[in-house]
């Protein structure tokens, strides 16, 4: 499910191509702060996979939301507990 979420989230990336030959710019809309920049296009998707992967790391240890894409919610249902293994 992680992976379907992050390909997904992917799937709505921008990419710019940036003047002055300085590469490429990618951003997720509707996951605020999540960018990259790099020489290649390639590269930029890489580092914006990542940088995703952090930023839903960072979230879900903050106890914040992600937003819900493609019909795919990873947010625990309001009111239940967590279950300590």
């Amino acid at each position: 499910m992680l992976t379907d979420y992050v390909q997904a989230a992917m799937r709505k990336a921008r990419y710019k191509i940036l003047s002055g030959g300085e590469g490429f710019f990618g951003e997720i809309p509707g996951f605020k702060g999540t960018w990259a920049n790099a020489a290649t296009l390639e590269d930029c998707r890489d580092e914006l996979r990542e940088v995703l992967e952090d930023w839903m790391l960072v979230r879900v240890r903050q106890g914040l939301i992600l937003p819900i894409i493609s019909g795919i919610n990873l947010n625990r249902p309001k009111g239940r507990k967590q279950k300590v293994a």
